[in-house]
């Protein structure tokens, strides 16, 4: 199908620019007449092409799209009319307009909404497809989307995390990085050629931060470059190998301080999204193949396919997680709880407000280690010039004879 770059105009005399697939002119006209646009000019392309400044579908979009979905359905409204609502309130946002309109025309069509969702992969995974589908055969379709509203709103806190405990120590290392900068290429040398103008023989940790300022003022330049070439490296390594981004995966599970805060996030979010699938009718099975695209990490999810496999097998659920051993006891004991009672969702949800607050806590310790270890660091950085430039200079005093 042709994919056409237009320039619309809404019903205000709005020029509004977008792309879209249609199978000609007259069916993309009649699609952005859907939008309520007018065509006023398009280019055919062979290929989608992103169109710079253009607002992306983002997660806080798409919980407000389950919110209004829960609410339409939960209240008996069809969902072709859910769907023509909220496009009509989606007038800032071109994109999702464009994907809500394939939707319609994709029900209108003949499709379930879970098929019609998998038409736009980049929006909706597979995951929050199949939990559709789940929901359409089992008849809960607004309690899907309540839940998936729920977990997008979770991942959304969970990244918020992420971000929180990563900025900070990257804004002090930075700040640590321009005063070394500093000290090293303008104090630094100023003072040393101070202290070699009194002619006296200097000890061996004046001379190492001799030789370390000569290091930055003659090769600044490989000094900033470093860090960025091994970042493009690191990129094309893990671009090129998977056995790499497996390794590099299972570093990132035992790096000091982030990595157990890491791998709780994966847990929780396992645990989450296990429950949700489980709870909505998918097999076990299925939930396992699922979560392998949700962990974000090729360790666990290397561990999960061992799990399918086991219980496929013929082991317990409890049994086939022991085996793996990427989960720790607690999960263990929740599965082994919960299939006892016939409530491994439950048990599972339970794992997962565990780990909610043990990563709250983690994330506050690690940031309360985090600021006093850069304050040691800079002020050793600091006594060891003072050191070195004032040692030779007592030294010097302490010799002259009044």
């Amino acid at each position: 199908m042709p994919h056409y770059l237009y320039t619309a105009m809404d019903s205000a005399g709005q020029l509004m620019p977008g792309n879209m697939d249609a199978a000609n002119v007259p069916d993309l006209e009649l699609r952005l007449g859907r939008m309520e646009l007018d065509l006023i000019d398009y280019t055919v392309t062979r290929e989608k092409l992103l169109v710079l400044g253009r607002r992306s579908i983002t997660r806080a979009d798409l919980i407000n799209f389950c919110f209004h979905m829960e609410q339409m359905t939960g209240a008996g409204v069809p969902i072709l009319e859910g769907l023509d609502d909220l496009r009509e309130s989606m007038e800032q946002h071109p994109r999702f307009r464009e994907v809500l309109t394939a939707l319609i025309e994709s029900i209108e069509g003949g499709l379930q909404m879970s098929d019609a969702l998998a038409a736009h992969p980049e929006t909706f995974d597979r995951t929050f497809t199949s939990l559709i589908h789940a929901g359409e055969q089992s008849g809960k379709v607004a309690e899907v989307f309540g839940n998936l509203s729920d977990s997008l709103k979770w991942q959304d806190e969970l990244a918020a995390r992420m971000r929180k405990i990563l900025t900070y120590p990257l804004v002090v290392a930075l700040v640590v990085l321009g005063v070394t900068f500093f000290l090293m290429i303008y104090l630094v040398p100023q003072l040393t050629a101070f202290i070699r103008n009194m002619g006296n023989e200097l000890p061996l940790h004046t001379r190492a931060l001799i030789a370390v300022s000569g290091a930055f003022i003659q090769y600044w330049y490989a000094i900033l470059l470093l860090p960025v070439l091994a970042w493009v490296a690191l990129r094309v390594w893990l671009g090129r190998s998977e056995r790499a981004r497996f390794a590099f995966d299972a570093f990132k599970l035992r790096v000091w301080l982030v990595g157990p805060v890491l791998h709780k996030i994966i847990l929780a979010r396992f645990a989450t999204f296990f429950a949700l699938m489980y709870a909505s009718g998918i097999t076990i099975l299925e939930c396992l193949r699922l979560s392998e695209g949700i962990v974000g990490n090729r360790v666990v999810a290397s561990g999960l396919r061992r799990a399918a496999q086991l219980i496929s097998e013929g082991y317990s659920v409890t049994a086939a997680f022991q085996h793996t051993g990427i989960f720790p006891p607690l999960v263990i004991r929740m599965l082994k709880v919960g299939e006892a009672t016939g409530a491994l969702d439950r048990a599972l949800h339970n794992a997962s407000y565990f780990y909610d607050r043990e990563v709250k806590e983690m994330i506050e310790r690690v940031q309360a280690m985090i600021e006093p270890a850069m304050t040691v660091t800079l002020g050793l950085m600091l006594g060891w010039i003072m050191l070195s430039v004032l040692g030779p200079i007592y030294d010097t005093i302490s010799s002259i004879r009044l």
